[in-house]
């Protein structure tokens, strides 16, 4: 999995934090007065503000079983590689580690992959469009995907598919943004771990 930040709002701190001074009619009387704003509006719940400042990114090497769950989280804005369009006779694949740290597993696996590979270059090489072959591409198949989220988004997303009992490889998706949001709004999102 390789996860990219594309763009995020520039300043979004001070986005944040403006905003919410327009609704307190508030100036900042201190040098930690938006630091201080920004833990307090978390605290509290009001959460509008965090709408303002937005990310994007650029996600590649998971699966179509990943982008399902991701595509879920309907204040965001996606474009996905397209299995209508594009090609996928070589697509590389996911897979899981209960299955990778078993050879006899991962055997059965691959050969699952692999066969539905063959038939669906077998398909095309019959006539059938790609649209219609893909039916047969595992959930495995690797994917890419831009995702635009808000700040609230973002919080939401990453506090649920973060937990402990979320899917593996949604955990790692949502770590993987975490830390690059922390390095450009340590403030909105120091409390996610």
């Amino acid at each position: 999995m390789k996860v990219t930040l594309l763009r995020i709002t520039e300043y979004p701190e001070e986005l944040i934090t403006s905003s919410a001074r327009v609704c307190y009619a508030s100036q900042p009387k201190t040098p930690d007065a938006n630091v201080k704003l920004i833990r307090n509006l978390k605290d509290w719940g009001h959460l509008s503000m965090f709408e303002h400042a937005c990310a994007t990114f650029l996600v590649e090497g998971v699966s179509r079983a990943c982008t399902h769950q991701l595509v879920r989280h309907r204040i965001a804005s996606f474009s996905q590689q397209s299995q209508r369009y594009v090609n996928e006779s070589g697509f590389d694949y996911v897979t899981p580690p209960t299955v990778e740290k078993d050879p006899k597993v991962k055997k059965v696996y691959d050969e699952a992959v692999e066969y539905a590979r063959k038939s669906y270059k077998e398909l095309m090489e019959l006539g059938v469009p790609k649209e219609d072959a893909r039916f047969l591409l595992p959930n495995a198949t690797s994917s890419k995907i831009v995702v635009t989220m808000n700040f609230r988004e973002l919080r939401h997303f990453i506090k649920l598919r973060t937990e402990k009992g979320a899917q593996w490889e949604i955990q790692a998706l949502g770590r993987e943004m975490l830390k690059l949001l922390k390095e450009k709004a340590p403030n909105v999102f120091d409390d996610l771990n």
